[in-house]
C-alpha cells in the first residue's frame, strides 16, 4: 500500500440495459453489491485514500459504502460522462497525493494486485499516463487501443466512433488507469464532448497526452476475466459465477 496514491471509483451510473431502477454497482455478485469488492481491492493498494463518485441514488451507495470504510464521496449530478465523473472528484484528492488510479465501480473482479502491479509499473517507468489493457478475441463493445508504428499510445477510440478497420483491433481499453495529478489536473479541462454520444469522454487524456508529448504507456493484463464491465444482466450472471468459484476455492 502506498500513502501517496489515491483512487477514483467510478460509481453515478444508473446502469439502464441492467433492467432495474437500481443504481448499477448496488446490484449484488455473490451477495455484496458490486461496488464493495472495488472498494475492497482499492483499499488494499491505497488505504483511505479513495474517493467514489455517486449519482444515482447517491445516499444508498455512500451508506452501504460507509458500513464497510470511511472513504471520501464526490457527486455528479449530471452523468455528462467518464472525464465529467474525474472532475467531480478532483477537489476530494488529498493533497499528499501524486498519482491517481481511476477505476469503475462495475468491475467486481479486479484484484488488488492488479490495481498495485500497475502504479508499480507505473512509478518504474516514470510514464506521466499509464493504462491497462487487455487483448480480447471479441473486443465488441470496447474501446480499441491505437498505437503508432513504434507501438507508442494515441489515443482510444470508443466502439460507437470507431471505423470499421478500428473495430479489428483486438487491444482494448479496461477502463483502468494511473495518471500523475498534476497532468490530470491539466488535461481534463481540455477534454471536449466532440463524439456521437456527446459525452466527456475519459479516454481522450491518451490523445491529449499524445499531442503534449506526455511519458504514457500500458501493462498489459493476461487476465482478462478482472476487467469484466457489468453492463446487463448477463455480466452480473457470469460475474456472480465467477465470484462463487473464487469464494469455493478460497474455503
Amino acid at each position: 500500500m502506498r500513502k501517496n496514491i489515491a483512487v477514483v471509483i467510478l460509481a453515478a451510473g444508473l446502469g439502464t440495459r441492467m433492467r432495474s431502477d437500481k443504481a448499477k454497482v448496488l446490484h449484488k455478485v455473490a451477495e455484496r453489491p458490486m461496488i464493495l469488492y472495488v472498494v475492497e481491492a482499492a483499499r488494499k493498494a491505497a488505504g483511505d485514500n479513495i474517493i467514489v463518485v455517486v449519482g444515482h441514488q447517491a445516499q444508498k451507495v455512500r451508506e452501504i459504502i460507509s458500513k464497510t470504510a470511511e472513504l471520501h464521496f464526490a457527486y455528479q449530478e449530471k452523468q455528462l460522462g467518464t472525464a465529467h465523473a474525474v472532475l467531480c472528484a478532483l477537489p476530494h484528492i488529498p493533497d499528499h497525493c501524486d498519482e491517481v488510479v481511476i477505476l469503475c465501480g462495475d468491475v467486481p473482479l479486479i484484484f488488488s494486485e492488479t490495481i498495485t502491479g500497475l502504479v508499480e509499473d507505473h512509478l518504474a517507468c516514470c510514464r506521466d499516463i499509464s493504462l491497462l489493457a487487455v487483448e480480447l478475441k471479441n473486443p465488441y463493445g470496447y474501446g480499441r487501443v491505437l498505437l503508432d508504428d513504434n507501438k507508442q499510445i494515441v489515443g482510444i477510440i470508443e466502439e460507437a466512433d470507431a471505423t470499421a478497420e478500428q473495430k479489428k483491433i483486438k487491444l482494448i481499453n479496461s477502463g483502468i488507469y494511473c495518471i500523475n495529478k498534476r497532468i490530470l489536473q491539466g488535461a481534463l479541462p481540455k477534454i471536449k464532448t466532440n463524439n456521437n454520444q456527446e459525452e466527456l469522454y475519459l479516454t481522450d487524456l491518451m490523445a491529449i497526452g499524445h499531442k503534449e508529448q506526455r511519458k504514457m504507456g500500458l501493462m498489459v493484463s493476461a487476465d482478462e476475466i478482472q476487467i469484466l464491465g457489468v453492463n446487463n444482466c448477463q455480466d452480473l450472471e457470469e460475474a456472480d459465477k465467477i465470484m462463487k468459484k473464487r469464494m469455493r476455492k478460497i474455503s
